[in-house]
């Protein structure tokens, strides 16, 4: 299997432990931009798309999101099936001309959402379609310490931080929006609120919340990059219960009798393995995956909005 990458950061080596895991003989190639980056065992370099000799299974885009635009164009051209980072883009301008270049020449593309191979989310999934009861109210909620992400390194320096690199925790956090929109399908109407004065003191959204209006609840989610003591929840309040997934714990719970009704061992790697073996099989089958270019883009309008 022979495989590209395009950006060679923190999250593509994610993806590489991933495949290595799953096809420990892969040959991986990675599109560098300089030939003094950072040399990476058993990662081929090449400085540019002529110099690969042979065509790849999959390429795998991991580079900042101000940059997947340009990466997208280029790989559509080889015509192989596309693993996106999310989110998709950062902003929505060419997402139009981009699905009318990716269905043009029949692309299989997925965008990387590794929550939705959560325990807690995919237990969810399954027991909102098993338990039919109306809901009146759904509460998202996911703050963490921006500092504490990638220790060793200047916070206000990484793209997380930095609005002209498209980040910004509207963006960086849109696994919330997707998860929500996988669960509960799109919502009717969206509004938000966000901000970026936080004490951090970046330029690019530190706080965002947003209302997602549904025929009968409102799904209430609240980003954060300032909180230290780390929290990642859904609250699901239905006619007949009320019910809190606690996705850093792996526990759902009951709160009417403060009964468990879902727990797991859990490790965040172990979803970036099932992501990528779930996308592998879907290419060997000629299946269009979950989560596809234009899905991501309908999520990222929400992120936007």
């Amino acid at each position: 299997m022979n495989i590209l990458i395009i950006g060679l950061g923190s999250i593509a080596q994610k993806h590489i432990i991933a495949i290595r895991e799953l096809y420990a003989d892969a040959i991986i190639y990675a599109l560098r931009s300089s030939k003094n980056s950072e040399q990476f065992e058993n990662i081929q370099d090449k400085f540019s798309l002529e110099e690969l000799n042979v065509k790849p299974d999959f390429i795998i885009i991991s580079n900042p999101t101000n940059l997947h635009e340009e990466a997208i164009l280029k790989s559509i051209e080889i015509g192989c099936p596309l693993f996106i980072e999310k989110p998709v883009l950062s902003e929505l301008n060419s997402s139009s001309s981009l699905s009318e270049m990716i269905h043009k020449k029949q692309v299989l593309t997925y965008v990387a959402c590794n929550l939705r191979f959560h325990p807690v989310v995919q237990f969810l999934k399954k027991y909102l379609i098993e338990n039919k009861s109306i809901i009146n109210e759904v509460n998202i909620y996911c703050g963490s310490f921006l500092p504490d992400w990638r220790p060793g390194k200047e916070f206000r320096k990484i793209y997380s931080a930095n609005a002209e690199m498209g980040g910004g925790v509207h963006l960086d956090l849109i696994h919330e929006l997707d998860y929500c929109n996988w669960l509960f399908g799109n919502p009717m109407e969206t509004k938000s609120i966000k901000r970026n004065v936080s004490s951090l003191k970046i330029n690019a959204i530190d706080f965002a919340s947003y209302h997602l209006l549904y025929d009968t609840f409102t799904a209430n989610i609240t980003l954060n990059y300032f909180r230290k003591d780390p929290k990642r929840e859904i609250e699901i309040i239905t006619e007949k219960e009320s019910i809190k997934a606690d996705l850093l714990k792996c526990t759902i719970t009951r709160l009417d009798d403060h009964k468990i009704i879902f727990e797991q061992p859990y490790q965040v790697k172990d979803t970036y393995v099932q992501q990528m073996n779930y996308f592998i099989n879907h290419i060997k089958n000629n299946q269009q995956p979950m989560n596809s270019f234009d899905e991501a883009v309908d999520v990222l309008k929400i992120a936007l909005t």
